[in-house]
């Protein structure tokens, strides 16, 4: 949130009053394009993590390669603009912190349910304790992000990837 709304402003080629009609703040413009990106976080995530037709375990591996995929196409730059914020705002603003928390918080539980299902279909072990892997899977793949994207480079990524289907997904 280092940037003024003046900056924000020129850098897209509107007049500031244009900025200020529509955004009271920073704050709220920088909520505003969260919400924006996790609607389609979601939607693209209930496609694959939800599908019935297929196997859980096929779900996960395509949940990794839309991740590796996503940010290989971009040159390992950009990531996931939840992991982002969470990174550079999360300690400037408490509204924008509660906010990931709770979109964390809806995406640990979407994978949640994938991971029940699996254990409801006998696909998963029944021993498997679906929320706090489900908080892991999501963790680990937002700290591969962020580290695919200081070493250029999709092993991180794969590695988690492995992990969770070698390891967690058993």
């Amino acid at each position: 949130m280092g940037a003024s709304v003046r900056d924000i402003a020129h850098a897209a080629n509107v007049p500031l009053g244009s900025f200020t009609n529509h955004f009271p703040s920073k704050e709220a413009f920088g909520l505003e394009i969260l919400e924006r990106y996790f609607e389609q976080v979601r939607e693209i995530n209930a496609r694959i993590l939800q599908d019935p037709a297929k196997p859980v375990r096929e779900r996960f591996e395509a949940y990794f390669d839309r991740a590796i995929a996503g940010l290989s196409c971009n040159e390992m730059r950009g990531g996931c603009l939840v992991g982002n914020f969470c990174a550079e705002v999360a300690d400037q603003s408490e509204v924008l912190r509660q906010r990931l928390a709770k979109i964390f918080q809806d995406l640990r539980d979407s994978i949640q349910h994938t991971l029940e299902d699996g254990v409801a279909r006998g696909e998963l072990s029944p021993d498997l304790d679906c929320k706090v892997a489900a908080g892991f899977i999501y963790s680990a793949l937002q700290g591969a992000i962020l580290i695919a994207k200081v070493v250029r480079s999709p092993v991180p990524l794969e590695n988690c990837r492995a992990h969770v289907l070698r390891d967690i997904l058993k």
